[in-house]
């Protein structure tokens, strides 16, 4: 028990630091690196949990996919940062709204632990034993049954947002040769197939 106290503060303390380490890197591409280690050590918080498939999830697809992702575009994009970070400033008292309010929910959390101490047994799910189900299978019961609803309302977030964000980086440039599948399926033979007899001896 002492051995996994000291690892949950360990991993804790060094996600907290990454999470802080990401919003306040200069450079993006070490906000990326960070939010890479980031997602390493949420998983060492899940392996201790108990939930290896999501430790593994985090690791595979966060880290493999998600994360290195994030650091291509952001090594790929010609991106003014400096023009970006001028109107930081003026959304600086809605961001710092968005903060009390956060934090606001923080502390009430916090104080409904303190005053009802057994209300996270009460509202969590009973944690299947495991020689019943395996932990994927607990996992799944829980997304498809009991919070099938918010799943596919997460679905659609992320639906909004791949939208969104293909919307933003289309752009059209004038003199860029496209492929036109419909002009190409229409052109006939004749159009574009010459038969020239050549004599012996003689050019085209």
């Amino acid at each position: 028990m002492i051995l996994q106290g000291i690892a949950f503060y360990v991993f804790a303390a060094l996600l907290v630091a990454s999470g802080v380490m990401v919003i306040s890197a200069r450079n993006p591409v070490h906000s990326v690196l960070f939010l890479i280690l980031a997602f390493f050590q949420a998983a060492g918080l899940c392996v201790l949990m108990g939930a290896e498939f999501i430790a593994m999830i985090l690791v595979i697809v966060y880290v493999g996919a998600v994360a290195v992702l994030f650091l291509f575009v952001v090594m790929m994009l010609d991106i003014n940062f400096r023009e970006l970070r001028k109107g930081a400033m003026e959304a600086l008292p809605l961001g710092a709204l968005v903060g009390l309010i956060l934090l606001a929910e923080l502390a009430a959390v916090l104080g409904g632990w303190i005053v009802a101490p057994n209300v996270a047994t009460v509202a969590g799910a009973p944690t299947p034993a495991l020689d019943q189900v395996t932990n994927t299978h607990a996992l799944g019961r829980l997304m498809y049954t009991q919070y099938v609803y918010l799943f596919q309302a997460s679905g659609i977030v992320l639906l909004i947002a791949m939208i969104g964000a293909i919307v933003l980086t289309l752009r059209h440039r004038p003199g860029v040769r496209k492929q036109n599948v419909g002009a190409q399926i229409s052109r006939r033979r004749e159009d574009v197939v010459v038969i020239r007899k050549v004599t012996t001896g003689e050019g085209v």
